[in-house]
């Protein structure tokens, strides 16, 4: 007898089609509940956030709808189609759990570019596993199939009917998934696609799936009112007028130092927490050099992560605000990364600099064996390359590259730099220090003791570790400037923690929470004042040379990742183009500004560019700024050869 290869259809084409439609819509809710279920960890958070904004719930639960009926109606079974949709949503949903759990923020469509590299991110975020919750949505969805494998000969689409039902739904689906389709959809709903949101701001709203299909057809980066060939030159001109305002001399030093810019791994001066007692200062060295060196408050605009992120900022001096959302600026067209000479090249194209990059990992994260070479980088040295310099010690600390093995290939590379002839510009990334913080990295060993009158035995294991780290960090910088003493080569270094830990206790709330420093994980909840407190670190600027430092050591000045290379650079007295020379102007009145928050050049935080107190010369800067990066970005690149070559 032959066997039944598809379901028996039962009842007249109409019931078939409406049973069809119903049970993809029921699907397409039931997905977007999962999702939602997944994220917040709480069906009642889903429930509030239904009452609150109904519409989004139901937009969302449209869109995994729509995509459910199109494959269905192309399979030919429903309930397969809704394995295949309830699979990608909870998948999506467990990427947005374990990136938050990883860093602390929730799942950005710029996050997407390192889609590639999953496995080298979750392998060095450590044990991953799914919340019980994930469980809980998935044998919901289960649940759901189940129902439509039951009505399945009620779900039947056959000859005409399904063609033309697959037709219609392949291009309303693709219709949802284009500008013009998510504007007028997003018309409907009250989603805004104009308005650019921090991500975390944006899912609290919308929701996780929401959040990025707005995210894909936001409004691109709109170009200047007037703009054109006439309109920047003006720009240009302007900018020459505000530098020639500058006559102050640049006292450039007698001779070239080598450079040596350190990332360091999650450092930060632990006294900036509250309730936590030291027998003795974990940052002996650190703390000793601020005497010798600039120090200061150092605002690195993430936390929890963003390391690749925050090096192409400092190094090529954008940030993710230059671009459109979702766009991961590690991950642009190689192009782009030639529009302007990089902060290195401020130093390499004048001949007397070599410029090298050492990271205590593989090769496998942030694009950097792309961009690197391309921001006049010569050389990129990572765990494999920096054991074959043969430095006789150990090399692992924790799960990582100890930072003092690190350190001895950076002197190591310096000296056969200088030995060739050249000045060395290096920029040294750790990783002693890097997550995850495990009771169990360092065996248990924490050389500091550490007492708490708030956190459990078990949150301070944690504690431990992350003071451990530290120490460890602290200990290899003073190892480094040691070193440097020794030495006859004028050197100055550039140390700076990347970000804080996203330290979580127990239960879930970072140590941050613990200790009364912010209201909760969420930073939806979160003042300006504490965003921009948690989103910053320490740095010092330090030479074996105090003349390097043209007499300011022991002084304080607050930086941050798009601050320090200008300030590099007027320390050194290096010849700049006009691009680093405006860079330098801007950071005078803009330490930090992303979708999250704003900060002033005096350190003072805002919601945004436009709620800060800012004069109209400062404004006039940012605008500055923004036009140059539209023109060589997205628009003809008027100007841009002009911006790299030298203030006249």
């Amino acid at each position: 007898m032959r066997r039944q290869k598809r379901p028996r259809a039962v009842g007249p084409a109409w019931l078939r089609w409406g049973m069809f439609l119903g049970g993809s819509l029921c699907m397409g809710l039931a997905a977007a509940v999962a999702v939602q279920w997944v994220v917040t960890g709480s069906l009642s958070i889903v429930w509030e956030w239904f009452v609150k904004w109904p519409a989004y719930l139901l937009l969302t639960g449209l869109l995994y709808g729509a995509v459910v009926f199109t494959l269905g109606a192309l399979l030919g079974r429903l309930w397969l189609s809704a394995v295949l949709v309830g699979a990608a949503g909870l998948i999506l949903s467990l990427v947005d759990y374990f990136k938050t759990a990883i860093n602390g923020t929730p799942l950005e469509l710029a996050d997407f570019g390192l889609a590639s590299q999953l496995g080298e991110v979750a392998g060095v975020a450590g044990e991953l596993r799914p919340p019980v919750d994930f469980w809980m949505a998935l044998a919901a969805l289960a649940i759901c199939v189940g129902i439509l494998v039951l009505v399945r000969r009620l779900t039947v689409l056959t000859g005409r009917c399904r063609f033309l039902s697959f037709s219609v739904a392949l291009a309303l689906t693709v219709g949802l998934f284009t500008v013009q389709g998510a504007q007028a959809a997003g018309a409907v709903f009250g989603v805004d696609t104009n308005t650019r949101l921090a991500a975390a701001n944006s899912h609290d709203t919308y929701g996780l799936t929401l959040s990025l299909w707005r995210d894909c057809f936001l409004q691109a980066k709109e170009s200047p009112e007037g703009y054109g060939e006439e309109y920047m030159q003006q720009v240009l001109a302007r900018i020459d007028e505000i530098l020639a305002e500058d006559d102050t001399p640049s006292g450039a030093p007698a001779v070239q130092p080598n450079i040596i810019m350190v990332l360091s791994e999650s450092f930060y001066d632990l006294n900036r927490l509250p309730d936590l007692q030291y027998e003795r200062d974990p940052l002996e060295n650190f703390h000793a050099l601020e005497r010798e060196g600039i120090s200061g408050t150092f605002h690195s605009h993430y936390l929890g992560y963003g390391t690749g992120y925050l090096e192409m900022s400092m190094l090529y001096g954008i940030t993710g605000l230059d671009f459109g959302a979702g766009t991961n600026i590690c991950f642009l067209e190689d192009d782009a990364y030639e529009k302007f000479d990089a902060l290195p090249e401020q130093y390499t194209k004048g001949g007397g600099y070599r410029a090298e990059m050492l990271h205590g990992y593989n090769d496998s994260l942030y694009n950097r064996t792309v961009t690197y070479p391309m921001l006049g980088f010569s050389e990129l040295l990572f765990s494999a390359d920096i054991q074959k310099l043969g430095i006789d010690d150990t090399v692992y600390g924790g799960y990582y590259m100890r930072d003092g093995y690190l350190f001895q290939g950076v002197l190591d590379r310096m000296q056969a730099i200088n030995d060739g002839g050249q000045r060395a510009f290096l920029y040294a990334i750790t990783m002693e220090n890097h997550q995850p913080f495990d009771p169990e990295k360092f065996n248990y060993e924490c050389q500091i003791g550490v007492t708490s009158d708030t956190l459990s035995d078990e949150d301070m294991a944690i504690v431990r570790v992350m003071l451990e780290g530290i120490t460890r960090a602290d200990q290899a910088l003073g190892e480094l400037t040691d070193a440097l003493r020794e030495s006859d080569e004028p050197t100055i270094v550039v140390f700076f923690g990347d970000h804080r830990p996203n330290l979580f206790m127990t239960d879930g709330d970072t140590v941050y929470t613990k200790l009364g420093l912010c209201p909760g994980n969420d930073t939806v909840d979160w003042t300006a004042e504490q965003i921009n407190d948690l989103y910053s670190t320490d740095y010092l600027i330090w030479a074996n040379d105090a003349a390097l430092l043209q007499g300011r050591a022991g002084t304080r000045r607050e930086s941050s990742i798009t601050a320090v290379g200008p300030q590099l650079l007027e320390l050194t007295g290096q010849p700049v183009s006009r691009y680093w020379a405006l860079l330098e102007k801007v950071q005078e009145v803009c330490l930090t500004n992303t979708e999250l928050y704003f900060v002033d050049g005096t350190g003072t935080p805002s919601t945004s560019a436009e709620d800060a107190d800012l004069s109209d010369e400062a404004r006039e800067l940012l605008q500055l700024r923004e036009d140059v990066l539209y023109d060589a970005m997205y628009g003809e690149q008027y100007i841009t050869a002009a911006m790299n070559e030298p203030v006249s």
